[in-house]
């Protein structure tokens, strides 16, 4: 997942995609040497990080005994190893073949020609979307590996899944509740695996890589679907609707109680009445099940200062290239997990295995209660849509179960760093909350995209929004923006292989256009309307502009010569005292200007009918 949260002054950075990498570098910097990796003994590197509170929870009794032919292969190496891509794979194809309740089926192909397999888990063996839903029967849709290096959810799922079916022992949940489970999504990350690939994490002891193939981080892809992955996931999610998703990671950053961490965007989000169900009805649910079981749940928890928890806690918003701001913004109740990566690998598992197992009960039990949220949420008039938000004052205390931490000048890095001594502590800090509003736009009734970005087009229809084609030419009265402050976000560049750029302010023309037979029309009246917003609006953080996908908007690509327009700019002159008087304005007040031949004389090519009149004009039109 994300790392660490920065400081409240550095957030931007993160949520726009900032990198932190270095743009240049001094010739006289050495590549440095890859060490060889048996040089390092990775128990002994464990050993240096922060100290293991001692863990010994009731959830324990869910492990199966060694003697039992479905026990997974990482309960038999005691909760310690993930099994690889092809382990895993054989023993739920064994599974499925044993049990009436289960089908497997492929949703893709990765980079490197592996498969991403789906399991589909129901009460009566049904295995196609509409069969299911018409059974009544709520649906759950739960992935791990999305980061293959954060694998727990894979190992407490297919332990769920032997128990559902086979095992029995959860076999009652499928009353009401059927499952599919994804448990590798990066699959070429999980097979690049090594016992040295996240080093502030306690196990597995061997993991997967956080990106895919092409190095491409799957959990910023929603809103661009540029992975094989996120494309396979958005299918599924598109064809089989479920109620609610359950997305599982691990997380890095500060030390603290708290071994299972979950959350989700808030009621100043996109879908209030969902928020307000999993505020209200799951999360104290879920969390009384995971004290029981001898774990300590809590929020998803990002440190303000980027250090320690004294600075206080952010609560975060995400924005749709996440999977939980996606599911925000497509009204789809959405979980994203977070297990602390300071805690054993057993314990995370275990506890992920409470947290799946009592999700899918309530899901089954309270079905009718999230599909009229959810509901409400697709369908709601929301006159005005925030395109992202930002942390607003301190809306805490809020009681915390940190650990002490002390902080100390580093002889090494010549910076503070922290120390966590792994006493436990309870603190009162600040909570800091994103929920203001970054820009804010009036929902347009359509949107009109002309036939020559049918690319656009069809990236919608992938996201599962309804797209239609205008049958005959019309003229249409539209909002049109001008980008005149768009540039290429250098800061941000590049990011998850894309160039990205920043819209600006846009310039708003209300103009009359002849749109085409064929061109395009998305009604924002539609379940995704929401989503279609945030897609479509260029000052959005994941809107295709800012992807990068128009930005041959910005290019121009007509010129002048100085020897044909210096005449015509006398002409204009001579022609227009008006335009004489803004050119004499123009130049006392801005000396760069008045200093800059090229500039003067290109003053007067924009002033002309030579002037390329679609530069930096947004090609989407946006009708009241």
């Amino acid at each position: 997942m994300l790392r660490s949260a920065p400081s409240l002054l550095g957030l931007s950075m993160l949520l726009l995609g900032s990198s932190g990498f270095c743009l240049a570098q001094s010739s006289a910097t050495a590549t440095p040497t890859v060490p060889n990796p048996g040089t390092f003994d990775a128990a002994a590197i464990a050993r240096l990080l922060p100290p293991q509170v001692p863990w010994d929870g009731a959830s324990q009794s869910y492990i199966s005994d060694a003697s039992d032919p479905w026990i997974t292969p990482a309960e038999r190496s005691g909760l310690v190893s993930s099994p690889n891509y092809v382990t895993t794979m054989a023993w739920l194809q064994r599974l499925s073949e044993a049990s009436p309740q289960l089908s497997m089926q492929s949703i893709g192909h990765s980079n490197q020609g592996r498969d991403i397999q789906m399991l589909v888990v129901d009460r009566d063996g049904l295995s196609d979307p509409v069969a299911i839903q018409e059974s009544g029967r709520s649906l759950v849709l739960i992935h791990a590996g999305i980061h293959s290096g954060e694998i727990d959810g894979k190992d407490a799922g297919m332990m769920l899944l032997r128990d559902l079916t086979v095992g029995g022992s959860a076999s009652a949940l499928l009353e009401n509740t059927s499952i599919l489970f994804i448990p590798i999504l990066n699959v070429d990350g999980h097979e690049r695996n090594s016992a040295f690939n996240r080093i502030n994490q306690r196990g597995p002891s061997e993991m997967g890589w956080r990106t895919n193939a092409l190095n491409l981080n799957l959990n910023r892809d929603y809103a661009k679907l540029d992975t094989p992955g996120v494309r396979a996931l958005a299918s599924v999610v598109n064809v089989w609707q479920p109620d609610l998703y359950v997305d599982v990671h691990v997380t890095d950053g500060a030390d603290y109680q708290y071994d299972i961490t979950y959350g989700w965007n808030g009621p100043h989000g996109w879908s209030p009445r969902i928020a307000d169900w999993l505020d209200g009805t799951l999360r104290p649910r879920v969390n009384k099940a995971l004290n029981a079981g001898g774990h300590i749940p809590g929020p998803l928890i990002f440190s303000a200062n980027g250090r320690d928890m004294s600075g206080g806690m952010l609560s975060w918003t995400a924005s749709p290239r996440y999977s939980n701001g996606w599911g925000d913004a497509r009204h789809m109740a959405t979980i994203l997990v977070e297990n602390h990566s300071l805690k054993p690998f057993r314990q995370r598992v275990l506890g992920t295995y409470v947290f799946l197992r009592e999700v899918v009960a309530l899901v089954g039990e309270d079905r009718e209660a999230l599909r009229k949220a959810s509901i409400e949420d697709r369908y709601a008039e929301t006159e005005t849509i925030a395109l992202g938000f930002s942390p607003g004052e301190d809306s805490g205390p809020i009681r915390f179960k940190g650990i002490r931490s002390e902080n100390y000048l580093s002889a090494i890095s010549g910076g503070l760093t922290t120390r966590w001594t792994g006493e436990p502590i309870e603190q009162e800090i600040p909570l800091f909350v994103m929920d203001q509003p970054t820009v804010t736009v009036k929902r347009p009734r359509y949107y009109y995209i002309p036939q020559a970005w049918s690319a656009i087009a069809e990236h919608l229809q992938d996201q599962g929004i309804l797209v239609d084609r205008l049958e005959q030419a019309q003229s249409v009265e539209v909002e049109r923006y001008r980008l005149v402050e768009a540039s290429l976000d250098a800061e941000n560049s590049p990011f998850e292989g894309r160039a990205r750029y920043t819209a600006g302010t846009p310039q708003v023309e209300n103009v009359t256009v002849q749109l085409a037979a064929g061109d395009y029309r998305v009604d924002t009246q539609q379940s995704l309307g929401t989503l279609a917003v945030l897609l479509l609006e260029p000052q959005s953080p994941d809107s295709y502009f800012q992807w990068g996908e128009m930005a041959s908007i910005l290019q121009r690509t007509e010129y002048f010569e100085s020897y044909a327009m210096e005449p015509l700019a006398r002409k204009m002159l001579e022609d227009d005292p008006e335009l004489q008087q803004r050119f004499e304005d123009k130049l006392a007040n801005d000396a760069e200007f008045a200093g800059d031949a090229r500039a003067r004389l290109h003053w007067f090519y924009e002033q002309s009918p030579y002037h390329d009149a679609q530069y930096q004009r947004y090609p989407i039109y946006r009708h009241r």
